[in-house]
């Protein structure tokens, strides 16, 4: 839902990743609400598998999200050449941020290679929350499953 650039915080010296709601939507109150709402949802959680968000900002009447820049590759491009363990790694990480963003009542909705980014040092990163909602449900828990 967005078109993303590599760019230079100069305050900060260093490079972030902006993302631009795209021209044909930002004139849909709905479709800004829509960003806003991804970046909130992924922001309210912090950790290591979600890419972090600095701030929400509009530059020349366009509405963007400046946020971690993560250098990899997409889950998408890499499917085909992973080993048993890695997989079974890359599983293990998507559920530990899955099961953060449960925790804050947050539920993510487009889960897909895409969105997933795997660094060069095998970490996993969630790189898309556009459709992520609250639950309007509390966060959820484990129950003791009856035998």
């Amino acid at each position: 839902m967005g078109v993303v650039y590599k760019a230079q915080d100069t305050k900060l010296d260093r490079f972030v990743a902006l993302k631009f709601l795209p021209l044909h939507l930002s004139t849909s109150e709905q479709d800004k609400a829509r960003f806003i709402q991804e970046a909130k949802a992924a922001s309210a959680i912090n950790h290591a598998n979600i890419c972090t968000i600095y701030s929400i900002d509009e530059y020349s009447g366009k509405i963007l999200i400046a946020m971690e820049l993560v250098v990899g590759r997409t889950l998408q491009e890499r499917k085909n050449s992973f080993s048993l363990k890695q997989a079974i790694d890359i599983g293990i990480q998507d559920a530990e941020w899955l099961a953060a963003a449960h925790e804050k009542g947050i539920v993510h909705r487009d889960i897909k290679p895409n969105n997933i980014m795997i660094r060069k040092d095998g970490i996993v990163q969630t790189m898309d929350f556009g459709l992520a909602k609250p639950s309007g449900a509390p966060a959820c828990r484990s129950r003791p499953r009856k035998t």
